[in-house]
């Protein structure tokens, strides 16, 4: 067997959950949980599962856009979790990757000159007109004019911009590209553009892409194989025809079932999951489907099930897959789950009956139909269930938190305008004192100051940067003076500071 381009080994990214001022840690959020899988040269890897499962979080560690928290990441020979920085940018010529947004994803200060050529300058793969040429290469090459060179990304559809993403990844002519949900915000029909488009890259450069989407019918056009998950573990992994055809988890057939055929003559059944997704951050005991599974046994709340292969190149951590082999092995893996899928629906306890009143005239019939009442859905029951003390205060304390966070605003302002006002009251007061040194008497107004109030408030009697104004008078004996504090109304109030001081000798002479 030759060696694969990509080998994921026990792939585990952890983030802490962190409380308080000093960041303790209180928890971990398990998104990713000993994934591996491998990718062989001009291969591509469909990843598909629910929001919150770790694909995006799988696709970014490998490129070691986030740091793992444990496992191995060997791409063409090379250990990338020891990889020191100038190895890893060497890696970077080799692996790239394709964003979800193409409108985030490009600076919209830089024309896309610049936006993909700027790989090739810091490479050093092109310098001036040589770089100038290879992108024009590069647009043409996924489908856009070569004129498009001095444009800035808000002159291009979603479409177009999501082809210069993909242009921005080929400069480098690279042998992996994690393509992170590529054309989930794009229109059907360009969707199918931008599929096709890197199917033919892929055929024509021996491309391998590690595909993340959630549409299972662009993941069947795209794939070889396609790997499942489920809360940052793999469920399945089967070549892509193979596990369209023979789904051996339950997880994989819900998803299967959501799928819409394109004939309206045929029907498939549905296959509903109820409740949500767990949290990551305490993930259930056992299999981690065991809290939604239709057809979950007793073993899988408690002990977790390994990876079964009932056939080469399929992979399935489900006790329904333990010991089926040979030719016939998935129908003995269905008729395992659809006969624990029928006992745990017959075990469940019909909703009780609540009988209400008859209405007066009422047939028996009527009475008995109308006193039944409907069962209430999930997301009701919750919605009625009643709140424990502990959520309540929380509730309270969320509703209080941003008026006390106001009230507490305005009290700092007003001592802030309190102190403020005081420090001009004393150097208004340091002014009068020394004009009464210099003339031997007091002014008897304020503008009698004269150049020495400008620089200070203004003019005589305006306000000062706080609001405040000033009220002053000379005391009946002459011996000195009042300076009084007004608010923003002018009115006198308790809050305002009250200064009465008296001159030296030398102003009283």
């Amino acid at each position: 067997m030759s060696t694969p381009l990509l080998h994921v080994d026990g792939l585990t990214k952890h983030f802490p959950v962190t409380r308080g001022v000093l960041g303790r840690t209180v928890g971990q959020v398990r998104a990713v949980d000993g994934v591996s899988f491998d990718i062989a040269h001009a291969e591509t890897l469909g990843l598909v599962g629910e929001s919150g499962s770790g694909k995006t979080t799988v696709g970014r560690a490998i490129l070691r856009l986030i740091e793992p928290t444990a496992g191995s990441i060997v791409f063409d020979g090379v250990d990338v979790r020891r990889a020191d920085a100038s190895t890893l940018r060497q890696l970077r010529r080799s692996m790239q990757i394709i964003f979800q947004d193409p409108y985030s994803s490009l600076n919209p200060r830089l024309r896309v000159l610049d936006l993909v050529g700027e790989a090739l300058e810091v490479h050093g793969l092109a310098r001036g007109a040589a770089v100038e040429k290879r992108v024009a290469e590069l647009l043409a090459r996924v489908g856009l004019a070569p004129g498009a060179i001095n444009r800035y990304p808000h002159e291009f559809s979603g479409g177009q911009r999501q082809r210069i993403g993909v242009a921005r990844a080929l400069a480098l002519e690279p042998k992996l590209i994690v393509c992170d949900e590529p054309v989930s915000a794009l229109d059907v029909s360009i969707q199918a553009q931008v599929v096709n488009l890197l199917k033919d890259l892929g055929r024509e450069l021996g491309l391998s892409y590690l595909f993340i989407a959630h549409d299972l019918s662009v993941v069947r056009h795209l794939s070889h194989r396609i790997a499942v998950m489920y809360l940052g573990e793999l469920v399945e992994l089967a070549p892509g025809e193979r596990l369209f055809s023979a789904p051996a988890h339950p997880y994989t057939r819900a998803l299967l079932s959501a799928v819409p055929l394109p004939d309206p003559r045929r029907r498939r059944r549905r296959i509903v999951l109820e409740g949500d997704l767990p949290s990551p951050i305490s993930p259930p005991s056992g299999c981690r489907f065991h809290t939604r599974c239709p057809a979950v046994m007793d073993r899988c709340r408690s002990e977790p099930p390994l990876v079964y292969r009932p056939e080469p190149g399929h992979e399935v951590r489900c006790f329904h897959s333990e010991g089926a082999s040979g030719d016939g092995w998935y129908a003995e893996v269905d008729a395992r789950i659809e006969a624990q899928t029928t006992r745990n629906q017959s075990a469940t306890p019909a909703p009780p009956r609540v009988l209400l009143e008859p209405r007066p005239g009422a047939t028996a019939s009527r009475v008995h139909d109308a006193g039944v009442a409907p069962p209430l859905h999930a997301s009701a029951k919750k919605r009625h269930a009643p709140r424990s003390p502990r959520a309540s205060l929380r509730a309270k304390a969320l509703y209080l938190l941003p008026l006390a966070l106001l009230g507490a605003f305005f009290l700092a302002r007003s001592a802030f305008r309190h102190v403020a006002a005081e420090r001009e009251l004393e150097a208004l007061s340091a002014e009068l004192v020394a004009k009464a040194t210099l003339t031997g008497t007091l002014p008897a107004s304020i503008a009698d100051l004269g150049w020495r109030l400008p620089p200070l408030f203004g003019t005589a009697g305006a306000l000062d940067p706080w609001g405040h104004s000033f009220r002053y008078r000379v005391l009946p004996d002459g011996s000195g003076f009042e300076l009084t504090t007004l608010g923003p109304d002018g009115v006198k109030s308790s809050d305002d500071r009250v200064l009465v001081r008296r001159p030296s000798v030398a102003a009283r002479r």
